[in-house]
């Protein structure tokens, strides 16, 4: 309520070609709690759902990306209340840096946060494909060796590396500049002093860069070893089902990423390789702006990318509808084989796939 009355007063007290600025903040002011809400409140179901799925599952390789997943949506969640936070408490200022801000601390705190909660969703996606990679690919070695404590530990190293970038500017004496637009702080992309400054954002977009290459890589070997095995059907008991759910969300994850996330990073080192002869506040911003949709975006993943979500738009596609009774059977022969592996692995190894009969006396 303070904010808009600030911001009412504010308008009224500036000349009459003002009217379409106040209302461009205004504007401005409702889509940055549009984006807010919404992004809290996907996050926050789709941790509901990743923290209930964490707590029953029994399967190692699964509770290693869970617990990837669901520090991945916190860090969203975080992102959207600090993020959004202090862009409401800039435009509740008037943007007048100068006033509320005259030791640079404020935009200071903005950049940092802007970088680490940019390059976390990032490295996580990788690492996740990286695990799962390793999962799929060497099952024995992940199983033995990449243990819980190691996972928690790779969690804590991703999120300092992402810390340890978003510091970096202000350890080196090149702190945060208020950027055109005056609602935002990032790296002093116009008017760079040496080489420092453009140094520091292009390492921001090739770590960026190199994280989605690396899950583009990751996913794509692992849909394709995933996918042979289905063609040779080397499993026949062994339940791959929950492989299948968690290569479709990451194949997901590294979309979202791609599209959001990679305007930004390759204009941020277009930037800073050429010459600063004109403004470039609002390319910047739009790109930006396309970048906090990652935030939304990465819940619904979760959301919509389940087994229960898929196997309901399998049984409705109509491609699928002429040969429902026998897709059908198999998707319960692998959902019954994968609940049979984590109560009693032993059981299901070089057991023959299940009859028909059998499906339909237990469902």
């Amino acid at each position: 309520m303070s904010a808009n009355g600030s911001t009412e007063s504010g308008c009224r007290s500036e000349v009459k070609p003002s009217n379409s600025i106040c209302s461009q903040k205004e504007l401005s002011v409702t889509a940055s709690v549009i984006s807010m809400t919404v992004g809290i409140v996907s996050n926050s179901l789709a941790l509901f759902i990743l923290v209930k799925s964490y707590n029953r599952i029994r399967i190692k390789s699964k509770a290693s990306f869970l617990l990837f997943a669901s520090s991945l949506v916190i860090t969203d969640l975080l992102g959207h209340l600090i993020n959004g936070s202090l862009v409401l408490f800039v435009y509740s200022s008037q943007k007048k840096w100068e006033t509320f801000d005259p030791h640079r601390i404020v935009c200071s705190v903005f950049g940092m946060c802007m970088v680490f909660f940019g390059l976390s969703p990032l490295f996580l996606g990788s690492v996740m494909a990286v695990e799962r990679c390793i999962g799929v690919t060497r099952p024995i070695f992940h199983s033995t060796t990449l243990v819980s404590r190691h996972m928690k530990r790779l969690l804590g190293l991703t999120w300092l590396l992402a810390a340890l970038v978003a510091v970096l500017p202000v350890l080196l004496w090149r702190p945060y500049k208020v950027q055109s637009s005056r609602s935002w702080c990032f790296f002093p992309m116009e008017q760079p002093k040496d080489w420092l400054d453009v140094l520091l954002p292009l390492l921001f977009s090739m770590l960026g860069l190199l994280a989605l290459l690396l899950s583009i890589v990751c996913n794509t070997l692992t849909s394709c070893v995933l996918l042979q095995a289905r063609l040779r059907r080397k499993h026949h008991c062994r339940g791959t089902s929950y492989h299948i759910e968690m290569i479709w969300q990451l194949l997901g994850i590294m979309l979202v990423s791609c599209v959001c996330w990679g305007p930004l990073l390759i204009h941020v080192i277009i930037l800073s390789t050429r010459a600063r002869d004109e403004s470039t506040s609002f390319s910047l911003l739009t790109v930006v702006r396309m970048a906090t949709w990652n935030q939304i975006l990465d819940p619904w993943v979760y959301i919509l990318l389940r087994k229960a979500v898929l196997r309901k738009i399998f049984l409705l596609c109509p491609s699928c509808r002429d040969s429902k009774s026998h897709n059908l059977h198999r998707w319960q022969r692998s959902m019954l084989c994968s609940s049979v592996e984590k109560n009693n692995p032993s059981d299901c190894l070089g057991r023959m796939p299940l009859p028909d009969a059998a499906i339909k006396s237990i469902t």
